[in-house]
This record gives C-alpha cells, structure tokens and sequence, in this order.
C-alpha cells in the first residue's frame, strides 16, 4: 500500500516538472528575439501608453506592435564610421569640417560619424510605399531671383522745394488785391495785388531825374559827364528792378515821364495759395508775409515702414502707390530721402519719396498705401513649407536615397514668393521634403525616443503604416 502511493506520487511530480520545463521553452521561444534578447512586451509606436504581453495589431491605429527590449545591443557590435564633421556639444547648429574649438563659446568640438549604412546621424528609412501614404512631396534646393514686397501707409503732404512766399521789398501800404481767397490756382507773372509805396515813388522819380539828365549831357562837349550821367541812369533803374519793379513798369515811367502811384506785385511762380495775409489798405513791411503759394504739380509722400524693414530702404527705390478712391489705379513714386533716426513714439522709419502729379490726384494730407517692390538678387531658396520651424530651430529632411531622409538643421534668410532663403545647412541642387514633414518629424523624434529607452534603430515605427 505504501509502495502504491510513493509510486502515484513520484507520477505527479514527474507529470507536473515534464509540463513545468514544457511550458518554460515555449515562453522562452516568445519572450526572445533571433539574437536572444529578451522581449518585456509590445508597444504602439504611434502610442506608448499601449503596451501587450504579444506582437500582434495594435486596435486603435492598425499599426504593428514594436517589442521592447529588456536590454539593449552591446554598443561594441555599432561600429563608428567616418567622420561627416565636428560639432560643438553644447551648440549643436555649430558645425566646421576640422576639429578645433568653437570660436564663439570656446568649447572643443566633437566629432559627428556615419551611422551604418554611410548616413548621417538621425537618419531614418521611409520606405516609397510609406512615403505616398503620408503625402510625401519633394522639392530642389535652387538658387533663384528673390523678391520682397513691403508695405507702408504714407502721407501726401506738399513739395518743400516747390513752396514759395510773397513779400514786398519796401514799407507800403497795400490798393488792390486780386488773388483774395485761400485755395485760389495762380500762374507764374499773374498780378497778384497793388501797392503804394513812397520809396518806390520817390525811387521812380531819380529815375525820371536821372532820364533827363542824360539828355541834355549827351549832347553836351565833356564826355566823362556823359558817361557820368549814363551811369547815373542804370543806377536808378537798378534800384527798381531790387524792389522787384518789373522791366514792362520801369519803361512805361520813362515813356510817360510820369511815375506809377500803386506799384503791381506779381506771381514768382505757379501754385495754389496755401496763404494769404495780404488785405486792403494794410500798411505792410519787408518782413510781411503776403501769400504762401505751393506748386502741386509735383508732392512729397513720407512713409513710415517698421523697424524690422528700414534696412531696405535707400535713395532710388521705386514704389506704387494705391489710393483708396481710385481703386485699381496706382501711381508711381521714387525714394528721394531716408531719416536718419526712427520715430521714437511709433518705431518706425519715415521715408520720403517724390511723385508727379500733374491731375492733382494727390492732395496735401491724404492718406496712401505704398508698395515697395525690392529686389534682394539671387540666393539659394526652398519652398517655405519644406522648414519646420519649432520656435528653437529650423529643420529641413534631406532626401539621402532609397527611402533614407536625413533631418538637418538651418539656417533661414528673407521668404518672398512662397519660398525661404537658405543661408546655411543646404546646398543647391539637394532634395528635400516639400510636404509631409510633420509626420517624418515625429517619426524622426520617436526613433529618437525609443533609441533612449534601448530600442535598436533599425526598427523604428517609419516601417509601419499610418492610420
């Protein structure tokens, strides 16, 4: 009897070490890879909060589960290539082809190697078929004309050299007046007002004086008399045409032998009167100020262009200008000065360009849009959508060949035209990503991701397929 239950229980436990050892080789042969490393699990690349304890589908994206490595490839069996270049750890954009220290934080530089396969670090492998399902387009780095459009509100204000002002060169008092009305349109020798003057008065009758003079001494015998009294003559008629006494009103004095009461003031030039403080019978001096007259055939319009576009301007620069009511009609405008200073209160740069304006389209203290159009010469640029920009760096994914895209950061100059400068980190001719590069992005960070939690890179999420 003793005999039968040793023998029953030597059975048992033969049975349960034969299943123990059974089961022990079938978790070995799941929770290993080919190389022998262990598996802890299964992750969702596109999610790692999902985890399971089998490869499979992950339910929610479709994509298939990654394992997760309890440890990761000994770093001897990742051999180094060559050296693509150096770096400075603390500021990686910096680059140079040789080693040395970075002149500006005086750090030695590391040197950057080829991953395996002769690509560059943070490469990752897109397969074409992956590439047409999340949208891939591509584009050429291409050195092309580029333009910028600036835009700035201006002001019409009047021609500081095309201003002029009326006076009368003796005392006097003022008779008539024929341009009696601010706004009135003048022309150039229009009489403008009359005015009694007994200087003027006086001065015409030396003159008559000195008329007769010379008659009677022409015909006299001394001939430094006659000269004397020639002289004498051009000295008087001097004096009138100084107090702007025309040549028509000194030869009527002479002709008539009688001087002219009420002298006539005449327009020195074309123009609209701005001013006009000249009045009947008001006794005036030199210093009054009778007419202010402006020539708005041609004005001055001064734009005020912002802080981070006053680089741009120079003496030369054509521009447009739109008038808000005159839509679709534009004129043309020509920098004709540049401040020297911004405008303390408003940050900006006051610019002033010339323009004609023979239909007085462009009236003193109208508001304008000005359009600058500048040309910035030929430069290496991409499409502006090809640079992601993260707020702390710009990048651009190089096509490397056969699927491979090598993320690489640069450095960004003016966007014109839907396509951005390149300064640095690009040469002409190189392929890069158009479209799509949000995606590479974070396929680019999750390989990232998963190379610091032991995950070997070969076997990043850009091999599965996107939902």
């Amino acid at each position: 009897m003793k005999g039968r239950v040793l023998a029953v229980a030597a059975a048992l436990i033969a049975g349960f070490l034969a299943g123990y050892f059974a089961t022990s080789r079938r978790t070995q042969q799941v929770t290993t890879d080919k190389k022998g490393r262990r598996i802890l699990y299964w992750v969702d690349p596109m999610h790692p909060s999902y985890k399971s304890d089998r490869p499979g589908i992950a339910p929610d994206c479709g994509m298939k589960l990654e394992p997760v490595y309890a440890e990761a490839e000994p770093p001897a069996a990742q051999p180094k290539g060559r050296i693509l270049y150096w770096r400075d750890p603390q500021q990686p954009e910096y680059r140079s082809d040789k080693p040395g220290l970075n002149p500006e934080t005086g750090n030695e530089l590391e040197p950057v190697y080829e991953e395996a396969g002769g690509h560059p670090p943070g490469t990752i492998h897109i397969s074409p078929e992956k590439q047409q399902l999340i949208g891939v387009t591509w584009a050429t780095a291409e050195v092309t004309p580029v333009s910028r459009q600036v835009r700035a509100l201006g002001r019409v204000t009047y021609d500081e050299t095309r201003l002029v002002e009326v006076h009368a060169k003796v005392e006097g008092w003022v008779e008539k007046v024929f341009v009696n009305f601010t706004g009135q349109q003048v022309r150039k020798g229009e009489p403008l007002l009359t005015v009694y003057s007994p200087e003027l008065l006086a001065s015409q009758n030396e003159l008559l004086l000195a008329a007769r003079a010379q008659q009677i001494l022409e015909s006299g015998p001394v001939s430094h008399a006659r000269a004397y009294s020639r002289t004498l003559l051009e000295a008087a008629r001097k004096r009138l045409e100084l107090w702007d006494v025309s040549a028509e009103q000194i030869e009527q004095v002479l002709a008539t032998g009688q001087p002219i009461r009420s002298v006539t003031i005449y327009a020195p030039a074309d123009g609209y009167v701005l001013q006009r403080q000249a009045f009947p019978s008001q006794r005036i001096t030199p210093e009054t100020k009778l007419y202010t007259l402006a020539d708005l055939s041609r004005v001055w319009i001064i734009a005020e262009v912002f802080e981070s576009e006053a680089g741009l301007m120079r003496p030369g620069l054509l521009a447009r200008i739109q008038l808000a009511h005159l839509p679709g009609r534009s004129l043309s405008a020509r920098v004709s000065y540049v401040q020297p200073e911004l405008d303390p209160a408003t940050r900006t740069l006051k610019v002033r360009l010339e323009a004609a304006n023979p239909e007085l389209i462009l009236k003193p203290e109208m508001f304008v849009e000005v359009e600058f159009e500048l040309s910035l010469g030929r430069k290496l640029t991409v499409p502006a959508e090809a640079v992601l920009d993260s707020g702390v760096r710009k990048t651009v994914f190089v096509d490397r060949g056969n699927g491979y895209l090598e993320p690489r950061q640069v450095e960004t100059g003016e966007q014109a035209g839907g396509r951005v400068v390149i300064l640095k980190g690009l040469r002409a001719g190189e392929r890069v990503v158009a479209s799509g590069n949000f995606l590479i992005d974070s396929e680019s960070q999750l390989k990232a991701a998963l190379g610091a939690m032991g995950a070997p890179p070969a076997g990043t999420s850009a091999e599965h397929k996107h939902d």
